[in-house]
């Protein structure tokens, strides 16, 4: 089992404290094995594992456990016993109806410690939520970062550009590694999670009647990832292709879009004017290679690619992004986290005066004192600067913790 050292440092200052760890994602992100991660971690501390119960959801062997009073019964029955601190792992915690009622009842027990997971972002928006609220951590896990990913290869990360432009292609779902690189094996397995998502945590969770209609949706999603997405124009464009659906539809399908964690939204923020726009939002996809699955590969959107690596590699690391918007000038990125504020454009070369101005000149404009930086797969050396604008190599950014 490989670590995942990055959720375990934001999560570790919590355990045998009286909060709920929450733990939420994409399905096959490694929610699961994070959970085992956790579980080894604690017996290599000490813990015995007559004080650990872990539920999986997804596993039949569980499947009897469907409301908040048979989880209750059942760890009652497992754990009643037992002397000491108990450990409560319950894994897809939203497949168990009115699970709140149960988490809530034994976090007033100070014998449990409690984790729980769910594919949900929403897991936490039902009125019943206020039965645990400002009692928990929320920890969200992403596709392997590059740096995780070149952990994963291992001795076979030989070539940081070739791995890199396989990172690209595949994304970075941990499932991947148990399986032969082939763009056949990849993105039929790939697929196999898509519709899994689709179908269950969207569909069938959410009473989607149209389901063809959500396809040509997502389709058109993952087409335009990383560009402005309001909800009337693509009812525009559907409807250009003779497919009839309406923008409250297609609102509720961009919500669901970000709920089951396939995608994520950022909001364009006026920096003069330090004001949100509420509309036309630019939409990310989580895992590339989840989106190479359902509209294929295709090497001429490298510029989109990059920048959704990019804004998920800030997500990841704790950061709150939007879009800066000055004057009639667009910056890529405004990435925040607590006192830290930085300005960042992603392009794919600065091959030209005419692409320098244009990524360097809305960056010039903005006239405080925040550190701004411009990433592309040019070779510069690693803080190299213009007019005290960083420049940095794409993958460098990557494979460093911080910049």
């Amino acid at each position: 089992m490989i670590k995942r050292d990055l959720y375990w440092k934001k999560i570790s200052p919590f355990i045998d404290k009286p909060v709920i760890k929450i733990i939420t994602g994409m399905r096959r992100v490694g929610k699961s094995y994070f959970l085992k991660e956790l579980i080894e971690r604690l017996g290599q501390q000490g813990v015995a594992e007559d004080n650990i119960l872990f539920i999986d959801k997804e596993d039949l062997a569980f499947d009897a456990i469907q409301s908040y009073m048979d989880l209750y019964e059942y760890v009652n029955s497992e754990l009643s016993d037992v002397k000491g601190r108990k450990y409560l792992f319950v894994d897809e915690i939203q497949e168990i109806e009115e699970w709140e009622r149960c988490v809530a009842s034994f976090l007033k027990n100070e014998e449990y410690d409690i984790y729980i997971t769910g594919s949900n972002a929403h897991l936490l928006s039902s009125e019943l939520a206020t039965l645990i609220s400002g009692r928990y951590i929320e920890v969200v896990l992403y596709p392997l970062s590059f740096g995780e990913y070149r952990i994963f290869r291992g001795e076979d990360f030989t070539d940081k550009d070739r791995e890199f432009q396989q990172y690209l292609r595949y994304g970075g779902l941990p499932g991947l590694f148990h399986m032969e690189i082939t763009d056949e094996t990849v993105f039929q397995y790939l697929n196999a999670i898509y519709n899994t998502i689709l179908l269950k945590d969207v569909v069938k969770r959410y009473n989607v009647r149209n389901v063809a209609l959500l396809e040509q949706f997502a389709r058109y999603f993952f087409d335009n990832i990383g560009q402005l997405m309001a909800s009337h124009n693509i009812t525009k464009f559907l409807k250009s292709q003779n497919i009839k659906t309406y923008p409250d539809t297609i609102q509720n399908f961009l919500s669901y879009f970000t709920a089951t964690f396939l995608g994520y939204s950022a909001k364009r923020f006026d920096i003069k004017g330090k004001r949100r726009f509420e509309i036309n939002d630019k939409y990310f996809v989580n895992d590339l290679g989840i989106r190479h699955s359902v509209i294929g590969y295709r090497g001429g959107d490298i510029a989109q690619l990059l920048e959704n690596v990019v804004f998920i590699e800030l997500l990841r690391r704790g950061y709150s992004v939007n879009v800066g918007i000055q004057g009639q000038r667009e910056i890529d990125f405004i990435a925040t986290r607590q006192n830290e504020k930085m300005y960042i454009q992603v392009t794919y070369l600065l091959e030209s005066k005419s692409t320098v101005e244009r990524e360097f000149i809305p960056l010039l404009e903005v006239k405080d004192n925040y550190p701004k930086f411009v990433l592309s797969m040019d070779s510069k050396i690693w803080g190299d600067e213009y007019e005290g604008i960083k420049r940095l190599n794409i993958i460098d950014f990557l494979l460093e913790d911080s910049i």
